[in-house]
């Protein structure tokens, strides 16, 4: 397998506006991320994934881009931007920009151009139809409302969004508005950015003719569709294989067979991607199930494209909090997450107060949330007669504010992260769980994640060793291997609350066990699992 930077990478999540607050307002901020570099190089890290700060009205926290080439006030101005750049290369890291190219703000110049008339040049940057009997034009829905259509009374047009109506989709069949991303796209890396990771991404081509869907909730013709990968040759002919760079696709709504066409070597597009079978489509923790989307993802990919991991980022509820236990063993699932995370095939992304075990949410107030796509979902179901309160707790387990409280640095107002009231409220937790606690404690989450990616760094087999599940379908023990040449390293995981006894298969028992990690003290009973324990062997035959 052909070794590169980017797959021996571990990547941080920097959400900045929960990150660390500089000036007092209550936001955080690029300069507040540039006083933070330290505590993101001394975690080990290579890569920094920064989520959107161009230039936006925020309608949905920078995904609604207003000017490709200008940075929101909220988050500084490009001279900090240039500056943050230089300093994390100084320190030896690399910064990843979050781009969305498959929509803009509705207050991009192009839109309001494009809505000024049926006869403007930039009309055919974006998707207009006329409506049908009073209608629009199609029964989709998007991800964010009823409907994918809103109606604009200037032209008597419907323009299509897939996310919210401030968020109006480009058309990519237009190659004059395909020129002008890939203009932008190398403004950015001329400045010497080191990678894109591509919003909605599979949403670039839209179904043909857009016919009416059998099952409008179903929104899977929102993505993925034919002509999807003319778009990304071209895009990476153009522009993304003339810079040594990483690139990872979020693309929704796609099995291994799918996967493989986004990221395959020999395909000349994506370097890698994010699939949801987990995030999107798996709401609690079934390790069956996540073991099977693991198989078949390695299956699928192994030698021929590369995988991301995560269970979690600003999209997605805490992983200690969906996928672990987040009350008694709290520490000990976030460590056996992190250890799993991070020897699976792939590239391990943590999301920003992960290493330190942070929880999701439980506001009481409908106010304190702040996600348009909650809002929105809460009016749509309300809409339908449906009780408020019934529908508010029914929402809360996986609304994406649940990442997005401020990241807890100490046990200080406002959990050091701001002077001022922050833009979100913080976790009532923040007094146990921040950083100056977790940095003082020597078997605590944050140092055992900064040993895990020292492991990753010192060990190649971590990166390039073939897998092998051998759990054998046990209901609590997530067990396999990684094999490089002659180094074999064991993985086990009880992902349980109980005690588990797991059975070692017979050509293994022969070789000498040397533990190299575990999340758990003192001398293991080698039997014996206690809950939520995680421990990677070296086996010496």
């Amino acid at each position: 397998m052909k070794r590169t930077w980017w797959k021996e990478a571990v990547v941080y999540q920097v959400y900045w506006r929960s990150f660390y607050d500089s000036n007092g307002d209550g936001i955080g901020d690029l300069q507040g991320v540039i006083e933070k570099l330290d505590y993101i190089k001394d975690l080990g890290v290579d890569v920094i994934w920064l989520n959107p700060c161009y230039d936006s009205p925020d309608i949905d926290y920078g995904y609604d881009i207003r000017d490709y080439y200008s940075i929101m006030k909220k988050a500084g101005t490009v001279e900090i931007w240039n500056e943050l750049l230089e300093k994390v290369h100084a320190k030896g890291m690399k910064l990843m920009m979050d781009l969305v190219v498959n929509h803009t703000s509705n207050q991009h110049p192009w839109f309001l151009e494009s809505c000024s008339s049926k006869n403007n040049p930039k009309r055919d940057y974006y998707i207009w139809r006329p409506g049908k009997d009073g209608n629009p034009p199609n029964n989709w829905r998007s991800y964010f409302t009823p409907s994918a259509w809103e109606y604009d009374e200037r032209t008597d047009e419907y323009y299509f969004h897939s996310f919210a109506t401030e968020q109006p989709d480009l058309n990519w069949e237009n190659p004059t508005l395909r020129e002008e991303i890939y203009k932008m796209m190398r403004f950015w890396l001329d400045k010497g950015i080191d990678g894109f990771r591509l919003d909605a991404i599979a949403l670039l081509k839209k179904q043909d003719g857009f016919p009416n869907a059998e099952n409008p909730d179903d929104i899977r013709y929102l993505t993925n569709n034919p002509g999807i990968h003319i778009f990304l040759q071209e895009l990476n002919e153009k522009v993304l294989n003339r810079y040594d760079i990483l690139t990872v696709g979020e693309v929704a709504f796609v099995g291994p067979d799918d996967g493989v066409k986004y990221v395959g070597e020999d395909r000349n597009e994506l370097h890698s991607l994010f699939h949801f079978e987990v995030c999107d489509e798996m709401p609690d923790w079934d390790l069956q199930r996540y073991r099977d989307i693991q198989n078949r993802w390695y299956a699928g990919l192994w030698k021929k494209g590369w995988n991301s991991q995560f269970l979690n980022n600003h999209d997605h509820t805490r992983q200690v909090t969906r996928y672990g236990n987040d009350n008694e063993f709290r520490v000990e699932s976030a460590k056996l997450l992190a250890t799993m995370i991070h020897t699976l095939p792939g590239t391990p992304y943590i999301y920003q107060g992960e290493e330190i075990g942070m929880t999701g949410v439980d506001y009481q107030n409908i106010e304190d949330y702040k996600d348009i796509a909650f809002h929105n979902k809460y009016e749509e179901e309300v809409s339908k007669g449906r009780n408020p309160s019934e529908v508010f707790e029914e929402l809360k387990p996986l609304a994406r504010d649940n990442s997005r409280s401020p990241m807890q640095w100490s046990d200080q107002k406002n959990a050091g992260f701001s002077m001022g009231k922050p833009w979100i409220k913080v976790n009532p937790n923040y007094k146990e769980i921040n950083v100056e606690n977790e940095s003082a404690n020597q078997d605590s989450v944050l140092n055992y994640y900064k040993n895990l990616i020292q492991l990753r760094k010192q060990n190649l087999v971590m990166i390039y060793g073939d897998y092998q599940d051998i759990s054998n379908n046990d209901p609590r023990i997530y067990a396999y291997t990684r094999k490089l040449d002659s180094e074999c390293w064991l993985i086990l995981l009880n992902h349980s609350d109980k005690s588990s006894i797991f059975e070692i298969p017979e050509t293994l028992q022969r070789a000498k066990y040397e533990l190299i990690l575990s999340n758990y003290s003192g001398k293991e009973d080698w039997r014996n699992l206690r809950p939520y324990e995680a421990r990677i062997y070296r086996l010496i035959f």
